[in-house]
């Protein structure tokens, strides 16, 4: 009898290590599957692009073949520009996303959760939500100048109204049903937000974090066009106006590329947040 339930004991052992060795190996698949179709699009972009260009249809005034713009970007890094621009754009960017983002949670709460929030804040906030970025500039330039603090808190502001905005709409639709039994085993207020409610909401709190990372970058460029002497937004401006279209299309390239590992950093936050709250 011991003899069987020990040979039982290391046969489930070791079927265990090897469904769980072929699940890890099924997830690298998978991983690498996701990785290289997620690269076959730009893939396809970047050969028309390159064939476009060396066949002559649009003068290289107009469209700078791909190894036009990587020399470039060689040309800056080895200057130590490059790096320059992208270390102070991605500083604030995060700085404004993150202070944008707190402040957009603790607004969402107050509107999503009270009565009397949601009547004195929804109706001025609509309103200003509805004011286009470049609006802010003159105003926020006449306060603050062209500072970072202008270009920081334009970039906050660009944060804040997608948080709030979903967040605020996710709690107010919170399952009753749920928070009743929240309250029932003696949750009340911060802890109630904490413990039943922000949980409840996790997807649509990291969907706006999401969108408001996406807007953050948009109101960085909207910064940096005007009074900026560093960062990608300046360097589309500088481009364009010394006629560097290889310069401006490295500019939107590294845009592009900085803000899906931004958001690629968002999404190991929600796997996180769903692992820790789900």
């Amino acid at each position: 009898m011991f003899q069987f339930s020990s040979s039982f004991g290391f046969s489930a052992a070791g079927s265990a290590l090897g469904q769980a060795r072929r699940g890890s190996r099924r997830g690298w698949k998978t991983t690498i599957l996701t990785i290289l179709g997620g690269l076959l699009l730009p893939g396809l972009i970047l050969l028309i692009w390159q064939l476009i260009a060396s066949s002559g249809l649009v003068p290289s005034y107009r469209l700078p073949s791909p190894s036009s713009v990587f020399l470039a970007g060689t040309d800056l890094a080895a200057r130590g520009e490059l790096g320059l621009h992208v270390a102070i754009s991605t500083q604030r960017v995060l700085l404004g996303f993150l202070f944008g983002s707190i402040v957009g949670l603790v607004v969402a709460a107050t509107v999503g959760l009270s009565r009397i929030g949601s009547v004195v804040l929804s109706p001025s906030l609509g309103a200003l939500r509805a004011v286009p970025s470049l609006a802010w500039l003159p105003l926020l330039a006449l306060y603050l100048g062209y500072s970072e603090d202008q270009k920081v808190l334009l970039i906050a502001i660009g944060a804040f109204f997608p948080v709030y905005t979903t967040v605020s709409a996710a709690l107010r639709h919170v399952d009753e049903h749920l928070v009743e039994a929240g309250r029932a085993y003696g949750y009340r207020g911060t802890a109630l937000l904490r413990v039943v409610q922000l949980p409840a909401v996790v997807p649509s709190v990291v969907s706006a974090l999401r969108l408001a990372l996406a807007q953050s970058w948009l109101f960085l460029v909207a910064g940096e066009l005007l009074g900026s002497s560093l960062g990608l937004g300046f360097l589309l401006n500088d481009s364009q106006n010394n006629g560097r279209i290889d310069r401006l299309f490295l500019a939107i390239v590294l845009l592009a590329v900085l803000g899906k590992i931004t958001d690629g950093l968002v999404g190991v936050l929600e796997r996180y947040l769903l692992k820790r709250w789900s």
